[in-house]
């Protein structure tokens, strides 16, 4: 999707409505009477838009699939063609992640600035595991590569923190672009919030590099943490569920071939995540002999959590998936820098 550089006025005239009731469990009233009304797709992209908004001035914001939904298999209500119809600026995660993105468009009327979260970012086309050595990853690995295909490749660009820094950084831009009076809050907080993002990054890396590479081992529930694994080092085994898309389901072969990789690469758990059922990976975890992840112990990844639970932010999440991992290779995380607590 291209960015349109135009701005569609504001349908309220002069009425002003600073951000509110826009946690991660929540959604902005689509008649809110905001200046400036901005919809933003998925809770990733939702969260990163809510913190450059922060306190400005005049500024709706409405964010679609809600905590724990799937990007994937997400369907816009009446309600959510109402709110896109009446947005001014439209904030999406792209790579083709939104595959609904199209026809809601068309459904709504949307003809607003379009803001591309993907914009400067080096994109993945392969699954986390293709580059695993051995034989037995290999196998898995040759049986799982054709459907790792997704339009535009792996779209969970926000699981590397330094891209979710990009990813900030061009909403701003794009919301400095279609409301100029903000432009000076939009960049503090901005600023602000890359500083928090830059102390995550630093935390994590710091962290996972007192695990010996060889330990760095991970099976997750579907093939999302690509960007993840490349940016911290860690050796990713395999996927429950083979592909991009957390709606596909694993063959009996490659249930039997992710087992064999976990018992022959010393992987010692199976992470589940927090919007996908458990299920299938207690299984192959059963299998396999080694501990499972889920429950309050599941990873936020295609999806931020409910208010109140510990993956409720971007932050939160990615401090929740990191400390996890780590306690599964055997180590206790440093305390936090003061900006992440």
């Amino acid at each position: 999707m291209h960015k349109r550089f135009f701005i569609v006025p504001a349908l309220l005239g002069s009425a002003t409505l600073a951000l509110s009731g826009c946690t991660a469990g929540t959604t902005a009233s689509a008649d809110g009477g905001g200046d400036l009304k901005v919809v933003a797709t998925t809770t990733q992209v939702a969260d990163f838009t809510r913190n450059v908004i922060g306190d400005s001035s005049g500024v709706d914001l409405t964010q679609l699939i809600q905590p724990n939904q799937s990007a994937h298999s997400y369907d816009p209500s009446a309600a959510d063609l109402t709110a896109l119809g009446a947005a001014d600026v439209l904030v999406v995660n792209g790579v083709g992640l939104e595959e609904w993105l199209d026809d809601a468009i068309a459904a709504s009327g949307f003809d607003g600035l379009t803001i591309d979260a993907d914009e400067g970012i080096t994109i993945s086309d392969v699954g986390a595991g293709a580059g695993h050595s051995g034989e037995t990853t290999d196998a898995h690995t040759d049986v799982t590569e054709d459907e790792h295909a997704h339009e535009g490749g792996d779209p969970h660009i926000w699981t590397d923190v330094q891209n979710a820094e990009t990813i900030v950084a061009t909403i701003a831009d794009g919301l400095t672009a279609a409301d100029e009076a903000n432009a000076a809050t939009f960049e503090s907080n901005a600023t602000a919030y890359t500083a928090r993002l830059s102390a995550l990054d630093e935390w994590i890396r710091t962290n996972v590099a007192t695990v010996p590479e060889s330990d760095r081992l991970l099976v997750s529930n579907h093939d999302a943490l690509g960007y993840f694994t490349a940016a911290y080092h860690i050796d990713y085994v395999g996927s429950v569920i083979p592909s991009f898309d957390d709606n596909a389901e694993p063959s009996a072969a490659e249930i039997d071939t992710l087992v064999a990789a976990i018992t022959a690469t010393g992987v010692t758990a199976v992470f589940s995540e927090a919007s996908l059922s458990p299920k299938t990976a207690g299984t192959i975890a059963t299998e396999a002999g080694v501990t499972v992840y889920s429950g309050d112990d599941a990873l936020y990844v295609d999806s931020l959590g409910p208010e109140g639970s510990s993956g409720d932010t971007y932050i939160r999440a990615q401090l929740h998936n990191a400390t996890l991992m780590l306690e599964s290779w055997g180590v206790t995380p440093s305390a936090l820098p003061a900006d992440l607590q």
